[in-house]
């Protein structure tokens, strides 16, 4: 599939999505989300080595970057007072739209920027990370994590546009790739098994040297955007449907905020997902053997499955209940009937799970 028939296939929100995207950024934006001064948002580690092509591309027009530290320590109330008052400072008003320029942190933190100042202004999000293309950029969700947990505290706020150039992925350490496979496992698993077995087996390819420009990873985007901009259009707010692509992420929030982000989100995502599947099997919910298979996709690309040593499942359990997944004091996980099938059609895609069984399940 070229990338123009792709573009068709992916939703409102992707405008641009080929390599060489980057270059003309500009162009994308002042035709999705004109404005009289632009601000590109991203971090010490993307700015250096792609922020001048991002606001290059705007030629004569007013832009701005604003730099904040790399890292999911970044993502707090602090740095998103910081962003808005340095916004204040530079004469911004509503007739400004931001840019997210990095991977998902930045996406979420200045989406979450964008959805707050002025009460409201565009946000256009380009990201550089796999994990940020196939997830964190389409679907709208931006925010900043507390003390308490992660993305307590955001809003719903839709980009103007997502621009994707698969090129930067060459600048992207091999760890962070991997970390993004997990949400195309993801995907594969709550939607469709014909593109959780072609995933598999392109694994191979995507990790290699060659492999950000491989016909196999622009296939891969393709279709996890397809299959998230369709869960998306079918319950933006996630009180439904939605709520499958949460698979994972009950315990792996948990996990995150365990290990206090020392593990990547992918990383965490696929413990999540190891141990969410098994969950579903101990509580007959899932076919046997669903849980060998994603497990089994996971050390293919190289991701953990299982809790870290330092991790003990009753802190698991106790965080699990600061997620926004927590309803009436019971926790609610997404749950895998089979690959490409989730449970919980009749109960609004969320299945209830005692503690005491998670933990005796954890154990």
């Amino acid at each position: 599939m070229s990338h123009a028939s792709a573009e068709a296939h992916l939703g409102d929100d992707v405008a641009a999505l080929a390599p060489g995207a980057l270059d003309r950024l500009g162009d994308v934006v002042q035709t999705c989300a004109g404005a009289f001064r632009y601000v590109i948002i991203t971090d010490d580690i993307v700015g250096p080595l792609y922020a001048a092509r991002a606001s290059g591309s705007f030629r004569a027009t007013r832009v701005e970057v604003l730099t904040v530290a790399a890292g999911e320590h970044t993502k707090t109330r602090e740095t998103w007072a910081q962003l808005t008052d340095a916004m204040l400072s530079r004469g911004c008003g509503r007739d400004t739209t931001v840019i997210a320029l990095g991977g998902g942190v930045i996406g979420d933190l200045a989406g979450f920027v964008a959805a707050t100042f002025m009460r409201g202004v565009p946000i256009v999000q380009v990201p550089t990370t796999l994990v940020a293309m196939i997830d964190a950029a389409i679907g709208g969700k931006t925010g900043v994590d507390t003390a308490a947990g992660k993305n307590l505290v955001g809003a719903f706020h839709s980009p103007a546009a997502v621009v994707i150039d698969p090129t930067v992925l060459a600048t992207l350490p091999p760890e962070h790739l991997r970390a993004g496979l997990a949400e195309a496992i993801k995907h594969g698993v709550v939607a469709d098994a014909a593109y959780f077995g072609r995933t598999v087996n392109a694994l191979p390819v995507c990790l290699s040297p060659r492999g950000a420009a491989a016909p196999e990873m622009a296939a891969l985007i393709t279709g996890s955007i397809a299959i998230k901009t369709a869960i998306v259009a079918s319950d933006a707010r996630e009180h439904g449907r939605r709520k499958v692509l949460n698979f994972g992420h009950t315990i792996g929030h948990a996990v995150e905020a365990a290990t206090e982000y020392g593990l990547l989100h992918g990383e965490a995502v696929a413990i999540g997902m190891a141990i969410e599947s098994h969950l579903a099997e101990r509580a007959s919910i899932a076919r046997s053997g669903v849980a060998d298979a994603i497990c089994a996709a996971l050390r293919a690309a190289g991701l953990p499955s299982s809790l870290p040593a330092s991790v003990h499942p009753s802190d698991i359990v106790a965080r699990t209940h600061v997620d926004k997944k927590a309803r009436s004091g019971v926790v609610e996980y997404a749950l895998p009937r089979a690959v490409g099938e989730m449970a919980g059609a009749e109960s609004g895609w969320a299945v209830p799970l005692t503690d005491s069984f998670v933990t005796a399940a954890l154990a």
